[in-house]
């Protein structure tokens, strides 16, 4: 195949709703704030992807910092690790974390879809591996019991055999009841993780893990601030239940780090803060070197492809945060994502969805 190269990159800032608001204890999600990218190159082929902001107010810097970054790609190779690299030698004196390494992220998640669908293969495929099923958990927020009950039941009808709820209610006696509510629902067949969102300290992280110990609960996520790796270790050896983390890694080099101070027995970096597919695809080797079971964090339709080439494959989570303007590429049957074969990772736009949510 002759060289393909990079002839521009078009973003598009869009705000979608969510059927629920992500609620944690630290704050809410009301929407989806998105960057959508379109990666175009000289043979014709589009690779697309999209970054979540988490807030409207970031939205347009880092839409801004992918078209600056536009000048440094374009006419250049579409050859993601080099371009990884290029991109990262830029930002050594700044730092390459925060928004920059999002919007990184973001192209080199467009350049490696451009280059599997150039090669007319779906990306898991393209790096090797299978187009699997893989386990698949229906990720929940802070819903308190009518509502978590409700959508305990709606997952369990739709076959997924785990659901993650979020918790660190202004009481222990609260995370509870909520917990004990939906195991009443989905009954011990079903595993319940639980998310406190970095809520606690790390002396009452220990005090209420101690409770659920009891409880059965598949794992605990981030029960304190995620850069205290070594307030994860206390925790850690103090419960019996496993603590998961790595949705606030930014770069390989922070999980490195964790897994190194035994912050957690689980690990579930986010495509987006890792640094993409290339960033993926050292983490997972850092997670097969240490033996951790690797998750993924949101973005279902890239994670779904990575984890099929991830040594060390754990969980898949499924959050439709980009549902309302993108065609569905998996479908989830029996507690497992499946996904086919249109190449790349899938991303087809909804574009008059698109326009209906612009910025």
């Amino acid at each position: 195949m002759p060289e393909i190269r990079i002839k521009g990159i078009r973003t598009r800032a869009v705000n979608v709703p969510l059927e629920y608001p992500i609620r944690t204890a630290v704050g809410v999600v009301a929407t989806s704030p998105l960057v959508l990218i379109d990666l175009h190159t000289d043979a014709g082929v589009t690779g697309s992807a999209y970054v979540f902001t988490y807030t409207p107010l970031a939205l347009k810097a880092v839409q801004q910092m992918i078209d600056g970054l536009a000048s440094i790609v374009v006419d250049r190779p579409l050859a993601p690790i080099q371009l990884a690299q290029t991109l990262e030698s830029r930002f050594r004196l700044l730092g390459n974390t925060g928004l920059v390494r999002m919007a990184c992220a973001g192209i080199d998640m467009a350049a490696w879809d451009a280059l599997a669908r150039a090669h007319e293969l779906p990306l898991a495929r393209f790096l090797g591996g299978e187009t699997i099923s893989l386990p698949a958990y229906d990720s929940h927020s802070m819903d308190d019991v009518d509502l978590g009950r409700k959508r305990a039941e709606q997952a369990v009808r739709a076959g997924f055999k785990a659901i993650k709820t979020k918790i660190g209610y202004s009481s222990l006696d609260q995370d509870v009841n909520v917990l004990r509510s939906i195991r009443d629902v989905v009954g011990d067949g079903v595993q319940i993780m639980v998310d406190y969102n970095q809520g606690l300290t790390v002396p009452e992280a220990i005090r209420r893990g101690r409770a659920l110990d009891d409880e059965g609960v598949a794992w605990i996520e981030e029960p304190t601030l995620q850069h205290d790796y070594t307030g994860h270790a206390k925790v850690r050896s103090a419960l019996k239940t496993p603590i998961q983390m790595g949705e606030n890694w930014f770069g390989p080099d922070e999980m490195s780090k964790a897994l190194s101070a035994s912050a957690c027995d689980f690990c579930m970096p986010d495509l987006m803060k890792i640094g993409g597919v290339t960033g993926w695809l050292r983490a997972s080797a850092i997670a097969e070197q240490h033996g951790v079971p690797m998750s993924s964090h949101i973005f279902q339709e890239f994670s779904a492809h990575l984890l099929a080439v991830t040594p060390t494959a754990h969980w898949l989570e499924r959050m439709d945060i980009a549902g309302p303007i993108c065609e569905p590429s998996l479908t989830f049957e029996d507690g497992k994502a499946l996904f086919g074969d249109r190449p790349g990772a899938g991303i087809v736009w909804r574009e008059k969805e698109v326009e209906r949510f612009i910025v």
